[in-house]
C-alpha cells in the first residue's frame, strides 16, 4: 500500500477519503473525454451544416466588363462545350435540331422530382449540373436522376464563383461534389458547369485560367448558347421563347431546377419539349453532343483518361454503354465510393440534428425566458412579504443553539470560522467534528478557541467517514433542539445565527436555508461566481421558497429541527449532495422549509477552474442522484406528493434539463454569426445578455449588493457559463454511465474573513 507524508514527517497510509478521491479520478477522466468528445461532435455536425449551406468567404461574382484578351479566339467564338487533349483547348457545338436541355443549382425536393417527371413522360434526357451540398442533402433525388438515364455534371459545392478562388478552394469544390455524387448514385463525373457562367464570350481572364486547369485534370467545362433566364420569372411564354434557339440551330439550353420559385419553368418545361419535337428536334445530353460530333474522339478520351480527375475521383471509364452510366460518368469504386457514403451519411445526420436543435432551441428559449420571469415576480412577492412591518415567524428564537462544523483538513480557514462564530449575537455552542484530518485541524481549532476565550467550543474526532457521518456525529452530540451545519471555510455574520433560528418559532418549519455570499470576489472567477450567487442561488431560493418547495439548504448556512433530521434518518451518505438530499427528506416528511435572506454567510468559492470543475461536478452530480432517490414522490400523496409534482419537476426543468440545452443558445448564436446573419445574431444575442443583467440587476438590489460587480457579467457569459455547461454535460454523462464520488475537498486560502460592512 502506498504511503504519504503528514504534517509531523511521518510516513502513514492514505485515508479512505484520499484512496476513494484517487479511485474517482481515474473513473472521471474518461467521462469528461467523453463529454468533450459530444461537444466536439455537436459542432462538427454545426459546422457541416452551416458548411451545406454557405461556405465562409469568398463568393464573389467575376465583374461584368472583365477583359478575356487572353483567351483565345476560337474558345470566345466557338461552342458550348470545351474539352482539352494534349493540353489544346478545342469547343465543340451542338449539332443543328438538337437540344442539349441542362438544369442548374439542384437537386430541389420540390422541383428536381416534377423535372424528372416531365422528362420520363416526354422521353426526354437531360445534363442537371447539381452542387455538392444539395446533393448531400438529398441523394435519393441524384440517384433517381442517374437511374432515369440522365447525365450529371458538377456545379461546384457551394455555388461559389471559383474565379477568384485559391487552386485549394477550387479543388476541394470539385473534390467534395465528387464525393457527394459517389455517396448518392456511385457515379462521379466528367462534366462542369461554372456558377456565373453563360456564354464562351463572356470567358475573361480571371476564369480562363480555372477552365484550364480543370480541362488538365480531365473535366470538361460546359457553357450555353440559349439561356431561358427563367430564374427572372418572366412568365411561361417567355421562358419558352428565350429557350428557343434561331432557325434550325442547335443549341446547349439553360434552365433551372432550384435556386428559387420555379413554378414558371415547371410549366414552361412540357410546353418547350412540346414546341422544340414539334419543330423536329432531338433532345440529348452533353456527352450524346460529344458522341455525335465525333465519336472516335470520344473513344479516345476514355481511353486516355486518367485515373481521377480530381486526384483520384474520377475513376472506371464506362465500358458497358448502360443508360446509368452515361460517357461522361464513372462508377465510384474503392475509397472515393466509402468516403462519398460517409460524407452522404454524415450530412443526414446533420438534417436530423440541426432541426431537432432548433426545435430544442424554442423550448429551452421559453423555459429560460419562463424561468427569469418566475424569478422576478415571485422574487419581488416574496420580498415584499418579508419586509412588511408587521411580518414575523412568531415569538423571537432567544434559546441557545448548536453549531455544527464539519472539517477535513481546514488549517487554513477553521481559525476564522471559530472567530466569526464568537461574535455571535445568539447564544451557541459550536461542536468541530473533525473528519480524520491530517494537518492539525483539531489542534489550531482548540487552540484558536482558547486564544478567543471560547469555552463553547467541543472538539470531536473521528475516522475519516465523509462529510455526512460527520455531521450526523455532530447531530447526536448536539445540545439542543435547533442545529445549525456550516462549512469549516465559511464565517458567519455577527447576526447571522439570530436570524437564521427566527423561523423555527413557526412549529411547523423543520429547516431554514441562509444566504451564502462569495468572500473572495475579488478575483475575476470569485467575481463570476458572486453574480452567480446573488442573481442564481438567491433569486431561485425566493422563487422557491414561496412555492413552498426550496430543493436545498447550502451546506455553507442551514438550521434544522434537530427532531426534524432525526425523523428522515440523518445525512444521508447515498448521494453526493447530501444538503439537496435532506432538504426533499424534509419536504416529504411534512416539514416545512423556507429561506432566510437576512442570515448571511461569507464562504470561500474555489479559487481556480480546476477546483470550481470539482465542487460544481459534485453539487450537480449530486442533486441528479437526489432526485432519482426520492422520485417515488412524484406518485405521492400528502406532503411528498406535492414536493414530487410542485417543486420536483421545476428542479429538474431549471436546473437540469434547462442548463444542459442552454449551450443550444450560444452554439446557435455563434451558427448565425457565422453561416447567416452576423448582426442578427448578435442583436438577438444581446437582448438575451440584457434580459438576463435586468434581472442580476434585481437580486443585487434585493441583496443590497455593489452593482460594480455587473461589469464582469458579458464576459461571465463567454467564458464562465460554457464552462457550467460542461460541468453539468459531464454530470448527465456520469448519471447515465454510473459512478460514486466521495466528499471532495477543495484547496482553500483562509482569507475569507466577514466583510466590513457586509452585504452593503
Amino acid at each position: 500500500m502506498s504511503t504519504t507524508t503528514s504534517s509531523r514527517g511521518r510516513r502513514r497510509a492514505p485515508t479512505r477519503m484520499e484512496r476513494a478521491a484517487g479511485k474517482a479520478a481515474a473513473l472521471q477522466k474518461p467521462r469528461v473525454i467523453l463529454a468533450l468528445l459530444l461537444l466536439l461532435g455537436l459542432t462538427s455536425v454545426m459546422l457541416l451544416d452551416g458548411y451545406l449551406r454557405a461556405e465562409v468567404g469568398g463568393d464573389q461574382r467575376v465583374r461584368d466588363g472583365a477583359s478575356g484578351s487572353k483567351v483565345p479566339d476560337k474558345i470566345l467564338n466557338g461552342g458550348p462545350i470545351i474539352s482539352f487533349r494534349g493540353g489544346q483547348a478545342t469547343t465543340t457545338s451542338v449539332p443543328a435540331k438538337t437540344i442539349a436541355l441542362t438544369f442548374d443549382d439542384g437537386p430541389n425536393p420540390t422541383y428536381t422530382p416534377q423535372v424528372l417527371k416531365i422528362l420520363e413522360k416526354y422521353d426526354v434526357p437531360a445534363t442537371f449540373f447539381v452542387v455538392g451540398s444539395m446533393v448531400s442533402r438529398y441523394p435519393s433525388i441524384v440517384a433517381d436522376m442517374v437511374d432515369q438515364g440522365n447525365e450529371v455534371g458538377i456545379h461546384t459545392f457551394t455555388h461559389v464563383d471559383l474565379s477568384y478562388q485559391s487552386d485549394a478552394r477550387i479543388r476541394r469544390e470539385m473534390t467534395q461534389t465528387q464525393l457527394a455524387l459517389a455517396g448518392a448514385a456511385g457515379i462521379t463525373t466528367t462534366l462542369f458547369r461554372a456558377p456565373y457562367s453563360s456564354e464562351t464570350d463572356a470567358i475573361d481572364n480571371y476564369s480562363w485560367p480555372v477552365y484550364e486547369k480543370l480541362g488538365e485534370e480531365g473535366y470538361i467545362s460546359v457553357f450555353v448558347d440559349t439561356d431561358s433566364d427563367d430564374w427572372k420569372k418572366p412568365g411561361v411564354s417567355k421562358i419558352v421563347k428565350w429557350a428557343t434557339p434561331s432557325g434550325t440551330s442547335g443549341a446547349a439550353v439553360l434552365m433551372h431546377d432550384a435556386g428559387g420559385n420555379r413554378d414558371q419553368t415547371m410549366k414552361a418545361l412540357p410546353a418547350y419539349i412540346e414546341k422544340m419535337k414539334a419543330k423536329g428536334y432531338t433532345f440529348t445530353t452533353v456527352s450524346g453532343v460529344l458522341e455525335t460530333q465525333n465519336t472516335a474522339a470520344r473513344a479516345g478520351r476514355q481511353a486516355n483518361a486518367p485515373a481521377g480527375a480530381t486526384g483520384g475521383q474520377l475513376q472506371g471509364v464506362n465500358q458497358n454503354g448502360t443508360d446509368r452510366l452515361q460517357a461522361a460518368h464513372r462508377e465510384a469504386t474503392g475509397t472515393t465510393l466509402y468516403e462519398g457514403k460517409a460524407l452522404v451519411a454524415a450530412v443526414a445526420v446533420a438534417e436530423w440534428t440541426v432541426p431537432a436543435l432548433s426545435v430544442g432551441l424554442v423550448i429551452v428559449g421559453v423555459a429560460v425566458m419562463g424561468r427569469f420571469g418566475m424569478m422576478l415576480i415571485l422574487a419581488r412577492r416574496h420580498y415584499g412579504q418579508r419586509n412588511r412591518r408587521r411580518f414575523s415567524w412568531g415569538p423571537t428564537v432567544t434559546r441557545p443553539v448548536t453549531v455544527i462544523v464539519p472539517a477535513y483538513n481546514e488549517k487554513e480557514c477553521i481559525a476564522n470560522t471559530l472567530e466569526s462564530l464568537s461574535r455571535s449575537t445568539h447564544p451557541i455552542e459550536i461542536i468541530v467534528v473533525d473528519d480524520g484530518s491530517s494537518d492539525g485541524t483539531s489542534e489550531i481549532s482548540r487552540e484558536a478557541a482558547r486564544a478567543l476565550g471560547m469555552t463553547n467550543v467541543r472538539v470531536i474526532r473521528q475516522e475519516n467517514a465523509g462529510k455526512p457521518a460527520a455531521l450526523n456525529n455532530g447531530v447526536r452530540n448536539a445540545s439542543y433542539d435547533i442545529v445549525i451545519m456550516m462549512d469549516g471555510d465559511t464565517v458567519f455574520e455577527p447576526d447571522a445565527v439570530h436570524q437564521l433560528v427566527q423561523p423555527f418559532a413557526d412549529p411547523g418549519i423543520g429547516a431554514v436555508a441562509g444566504n451564502a455570499k462569495v468572500g473572495n470576489r475579488d478575483t475575476v472567477i470569485g467575481a463570476w461566481q458572486h453574480i452567480e450567487y446573488v442573481m442564481g442561488f438567491n433569486l431561485d431560493r425566493r422563487m422557491y421558497d414561496l412555492l413552498r418547495c426550496m430543493p436545498t439548504i447550502p451546506g455553507a448556512i442551514g438550521a434544522f429541527r434537530r427532531e426534524a433530521v432525526l425523523q428522515v434518518g440523518g445525512m444521508s451518505e447515498d448521494t453526493l449532495a447530501e444538503d439537496t438530499d435532506i432538504t426533499i427528506a424534509m419536504h416529504r416528511a411534512g416539514w416545512r422549509v423556507v429561506y432566510q435572506e437576512h442570515a448571511r454567510a461569507w464562504t470561500e468559492a474555489p479559487g481556480s477552474l480546476k477546483q470550481l470543475w470539482s465542487q460544481r461536478y459534485r453539487w450537480s452530480y449530486g442533486t441528479m442522484q437526489a432526485l432519482w432517490k426520492h422520485r417515488k414522490s412524484l406518485t405521492d400523496k400528502g406532503p411528498s406528493g406535492r414536493f414530487g409534482r410542485v417543486g420536483m419537476p421545476l428542479v429538474v426543468i431549471f436546473q437540469i434539463v434547462t442548463p444542459v440545452f442552454a449551450p443550444l443558445i450560444d452554439v446557435f448564436t455563434a451558427y448565425s454569426m457565422i453561416f447567416v446573419d452576423f448582426q442578427a445574431a448578435l442583436y438577438a444575442w444581446l437582448a438575451v445578455l440584457g434580459i438576463q443583467l435586468v434581472c442580476a440587476a434585481y437580486a443585487f438590489k434585493l441583496d443590497k449588493e455593489k452593482y460594480r460587480y455587473l461589469l464582469m457579467m458579458p464576459l461571465q457569459q463567454l467564458a464562465y457559463r460554457q464552462m457550467m455547461y460542461l460541468v453539468l454535460i459531464h454530470s448527465c454523462i456520469t448519471a447515465l454511465t454510473g459512478g460514486r464520488l466521495r466528499w471532495q475537498k477543495l484547496k482553500r486560502t483562509g482569507e475569507v474573513g466577514t466583510p466590513a460592512g457586509a452585504g452593503r
